[in-house]
């Protein structure tokens, strides 16, 4: 079993049988899903996407991937199933409709809410209190410019509450933070819904937690910075198509917002793959320019990423693809 480049398994010459394949899975993850599943099973395994693999053909009829895979569209024929080891499924839905094929796709919805919903509230903690200004001047031990805020009395808009934005309201409201939500389904007790307009006007930090659909990318764009208070900080740990560089960026240099912490960015598929092999491009370029500001935290996509989390997620895929191969289906379809 190969951990980088192709994920073909061969052994003495002779090609096995392969199961599954699963792509992006990190040293943890595999690790995981290697002692999970059955011995029956036979799967590979790459840290890699699929364009980083190689891979002319899919290794297995039952792929997993994560968020940066592009599945080549002339694997669809050879495809049987795909499992999405992660909340989202934006990206299995978009792929669906490129094919034009009702492929069985999976998802994994609620192993990381807590982790993703710490890692907001992480992000806007450290804006409140200007960390990366704090980690910089360590050197020379200066506090000019470093006085920061507290989260107790202001004022947190939540956008998209599906399950981790109701669980950042959670968080939210037990750091003594008044807490508005913002969505067209309002399904959850307990949370002062407001409309789009009144929760940007009113916040002092703003989480974006929204699903990517093709009716609300790019939701964040200029004419909604127009609309929030002066100052406020912004957080996404959703996906970056909510919210374009561009007019994020502006929004920083004209001082609308006080502050950005991302966890997710637009093109990630290209992003991720440009970083990770030195390479450049348009919107790598515009992020590591983003990343120099001192009034912004980038971090690599990684707010599931806790030991609790992990292993949800690798005992939820290791049942979710021994089920897959016994009946054909999987417990959370993707619509």
């Amino acid at each position: 079993m190969a951990r980088r480049g192709k994920t073909t398994a061969k052994r003495r010459g002779r090609r096995r049988r392969v199961d599954a394949a699963f792509y992006e899975a990190f040293a943890e993850e595999a690790e995981g899903l290697r002692g999970r599943l059955p011995r029956g099973v036979r799967a590979v395994f790459t840290d890699r996407t699929i364009q980083e693999s190689g891979d002319a053909v899919p290794p297995a009829a039952l792929i997993s991937i994560r968020t940066q895979s592009v599945i080549p569209p002339a694997w669809a024929p050879r495809l049987a199933g795909v499992l999405a080891r992660s909340t989202g499924y934006d990206h299995l839905q978009r792929y669906r409709r490129e094919v034009r094929r009702p492929l069985p796709c999976g998802c994994l919805p609620r192993y990381c809410v807590r982790a993703v919903a710490e890692q907001a509230a992480l992000l806007w903690m450290a804006l409140l209190r200007r960390l990366p200004r704090q980690l910089r001047q360590f050197a020379s031990f200066h506090r000019d410019g470093l006085t920061g805020g507290e989260g107790r009395g202001r004022t947190l808009t939540v956008v998209g509450v599906g399950n981790i934005g109701h669980e950042i309201c959670r968080v939210g409201r037990a750091l003594g933070m008044r807490v508005l939500g913002v969505d067209i389904v309002r399904r959850h007790r307990g949370v002062r819904y407001v409309a789009p307009a009144r929760g940007l006007a009113e916040a002092d930090v703003i989480v974006c937690a929204m699903n990517l659909t093709a009716r609300n990318a790019g939701y964040f764009d200029r004419r909604a910075w127009r609309r929030v208070k002066p100052g406020a900080l912004f957080v996404n740990i959703a996906r970056g198509e909510l919210a374009p560089t561009a007019d994020l960026a502006r929004a920083l240099e004209e001082g609308r917002l006080g502050g950005a912490g991302l966890d997710v960015f637009e093109e990630e598929s290209e992003v991720a793959v440009a970083f990770r092999s030195g390479r450049s491009g348009p919107a790598a370029r515009a992020l590591r320019r983003l990343a120099r500001r001192p009034d912004v935290l980038l971090t690599p996509h990684n707010a599931f990423n806790t030991s609790e989390s992990v292993r949800r997620k690798t005992e939820q895929a290791a049942a979710e693809i021994v089920r897959f191969l016994r009946t054909g289906a999987f417990r959370w379809p993707v619509p």
